[in-house]
């Protein structure tokens, strides 16, 4: 999902290394077997990803938020030596969708994926990780942030998804969802803890790094 015009994302899509055959069938199925499929992160975003593990050199990444797989498949093309990739969501059928196109692209090796409430499952992981990227239930955005801060590594990047929300970050009149947003961008603002970017990419990506 992407709040800037539509000519403009096509654009950015056409200036970016496609992904090829795979992830055009991938984005093809998702649409046609969800009911949201503007929850995928697509090609630009997808890419990104990808360069971000590579050129951090991260070895043990988190998601949250499998979805059919666009993001952890793409996260994993970017992993050297034994890196891994976690993956947690709750839905069966999109997580088969996910496992099945690993296998086809070669990284089922590198992904761990893994159902059940993120939040349960977090309680077992003791990292460090190199690279979380959170693009799950945004009620809960706040509640993963402040479990998964202690367990990025000391130079570690972690990655919040649709941080803009459409663009609707900036209405004075916000519903539920968008207010949820809004705070916990401001929680994250206001952490001394970390220092951040807001990147105005497809629907919004946050970058946090703690300081020291």
């Amino acid at each position: 999902m992407s709040f800037v015009d539509d000519a403009v994302d096509r654009y950015a899509e056409e200036h970016t290394t496609p992904g090829g055959d795979l992830f055009e069938r991938l984005e093809a199925e998702t649409r046609e077997k969800t009911t949201l499929p503007q929850m995928m992160v697509g090609r630009v975003e997808g890419k990104f990803l990808e360069f971000l593990v590579r050129s951090t050199g991260a070895q043990q990444v988190l998601e949250l938020g499998t979805f059919t797989g666009y993001s952890s498949i793409s996260m994993a093309r970017g992993l050297t030596g034994t890196g891994r990739v976690i993956s947690l969501d709750v839905n069966p059928d999109t997580t088969a969708i996910a496992r099945r196109y690993a296998e086809e692209a070669g990284v089922a090796d590198r992904i761990d994926y893994r159902l059940g409430p993120a939040l349960d499952a977090l309680a077992s992981l003791d990292g460090p990780f190199d690279l979380i990227f959170i693009d799950a239930d945004k009620a809960n955005y706040a509640n993963y942030y402040e479990a998964l801060l202690p367990k990025l590594a000391a130079n570690g990047l972690l990655v919040a998804d649709n941080t803009l929300w459409s663009g609707r970050v900036v209405d004075g009149d916000a519903d539920d969802t968008t207010r949820t947003i809004q705070q916990f961008n401001d929680r994250v603002r206001d952490d001394p803890r970390v220092e951040q970017v807001l990147l105005t990419v497809r629907d919004g990506m946050l970058l946090v790094k703690k300081t020291g």
